[in-house]
């Protein structure tokens, strides 16, 4: 039965082998796309656990993040720092926060292949403190940098449309409502006004 097991064990590798030849030779980077996915999964799941060290691990000591509220971070205890103060602190905006990626389009690579630049979307969930919870889509762009042969995050840039998102259409409704509760609150005062008079 081994013999057999064997036989059809090379069989399989002899039949997967050109595929992962003919891969390679259209992509040289295909295994470096594979490496780069596997670290920004690594990085969605560790913000999703609220785990920052995990997060860390995936970035050069010397990374710089620029957070949706414009913030900047460079290197490893200043995110730590900024991550803290927003989500683990006393004095925290945030209980949590979690995100949902999406890759855009293929890494590009430049200089000998050791510099990758990708971008895509997030659909990011807030839980603040002060208030309920709301939703922002956002769009991310990452360069990673292959250094000893491993690949970290040195720059994320985070961003979101500020003239149109979730936050300004709760705010706009709220200013309507507000608006038609005191135009409601005028007419009704009128109203008693008027019949005192009379």
């Amino acid at each position: 039965m081994r013999p057999i097991l064997n036989w059809l064990h090379v069989l399989v590798l002899v039949l997967l082998a050109p595929g992962r030849i003919l891969a390679a030779e259209s992509d040289p980077h295909a295994l470096d796309r594979q490496a780069l996915i596997k670290l920004f999964r690594e990085m969605e799941a560790s913000i999703n656990a609220q785990d920052v060290e995990r997060m860390v691990a995936q970035m050069h000591p010397q990374a710089t993040v620029t957070w949706l509220n414009g913030e900047v971070s460079r290197g490893h205890d200043e995110i730590r720092a900024y991550y803290h103060r927003m989500v683990k602190g006393e004095q925290r905006y945030l209980d949590r926060y979690l995100t949902t990626a999406k890759l855009g389009a293929p890494a590009r690579f430049f200089g000998n292949g050791e510099i990758a630049v990708a971008d895509g979307t997030m659909v990011d969930e807030f839980f603040p403190v002060a208030r309920g919870p709301f939703s922002l889509n956002s769009n991310w762009t990452s360069t990673s940098a292959k250094i000893n042969g491993q690949w970290q995050v040195v720059s994320m840039h985070l961003s979101s449309n500020v003239f149109t998102n979730s936050l300004l259409a709760e705010a706009t409704q709220a200013i309507w409502y507000a608006g038609g509760g005191a135009a409601i609150g005028g007419l009704l005062l009128g109203w008693l006004l008027g019949r005192r008079r009379r």
